[in-house]
């Protein structure tokens, strides 16, 4: 038996199916950081911290004429979710409903996708990760209408190849500035097409963790880090005669390697 202990549950074979194909389909919609960063993983759960090859050197010594340091890890961070489904419409798939309600596992995902989106993007403080955004040292590029998105990245480019970054660059937009850009044209030309074809060379990737506008950033790898010990994953917590709580869950930390290659693009407008 393993963490998960999925063995235990009153969820047949074909409901397991169901329900992670749903969360897969559901993941691969909203995890946009993976789209964007370095992956390395999944290591399982047993990989606890990831080395930073660096030390912290103590102040005292314990004997004369021996320095002391300690070895700087990053700790990975678990994260966890719960849902409920009902026993008897998981038993239907058994007799081959291949439809029963995902609602509470599409909810799931999409909570657990932002976490981990958010961590990415803004950081989290308690689990020591220092987010895209904030650990940029370039200063906010405010796009004050719609339209006026093309000419934002085309100024976020050249701050990142001023600082010496070089592409291919991706946008990740929060989930306002990419109805934006959607919707809107130019000249009678659609935005993001003319930003897709024009201005990157890397994906236009929906990020609706990201808060208050977008980011570009160069995708050239080994500048951010996410590391997965356990992917993934769903696991049963408890049953009762009717309902299964069962619950999606995995563990990551994320690393900001090199500051420079992002521009936050600070959405301006409709705000009231």
């Amino acid at each position: 038996m393993d963490l998960l202990k999925r063995e235990l549950a009153p969820v047949p074979s074909e409901a397991w199916e169901q329900i992670d194909e749903e969360a897969r389909r559901v993941l691969k919609l909203h995890l946009a950081g993976r789209k964007v960063v370095d992956f390395s993983g999944p290591h399982g759960w047993k990989y606890g911290a990831v080395n930073t090859g660096r030390l912290t050197h103590s102040k005292t010594s314990e004997v004369k004429d021996v320095s002391y340091a300690t070895r700087e890890v990053r700790r990975l961070v678990e994260l966890r979710t719960p849902f409920t489904m009902a026993i008897a419409d998981l038993d239907d798939a058994a007799r081959g409903a291949g439809d029963i309600e995902t609602a509470a596992v599409i909810a799931a995902a999409e909570r657990i996708a932002r976490a981990e989106d958010s961590a990415i993007f803004h950081g989290h403080r308690e689990a020591g990760i220092r987010g895209i955004i904030e650990a940029s040292p370039h200063a906010p590029i405010d796009v004050k209408s719609a339209v006026a998105w093309p000419e934002a990245v085309t100024h976020a480019k050249e701050v990142l190849r001023l600082s010496g970054v070089d592409g291919p660059y991706a946008l990740a937009l929060g989930a306002q500035a990419y109805d934006d850009i959607s919707a809107q044209a130019e000249d009678g030309y659609p935005i993001r097409k003319r930003i897709a074809e024009g201005l990157i060379e890397g994906p236009i990737v929906w990020a609706p963790a990201i808060q208050g506008g977008a980011v570009l950033l160069s995708t050239r790898g080994g500048d951010y880090e996410l590391t997965v010990g356990q992917d993934m994953s769903i696991g049963y917590f408890s049953h009762d005669r009717e309902k299964v709580e069962l619950f999606l869950t995995e563990s990551f930390t994320f690393r900001v390697l090199e500051e420079r290659p992002a521009v936050f693009l600070r959405r301006k407008y409709g705000q009231g």
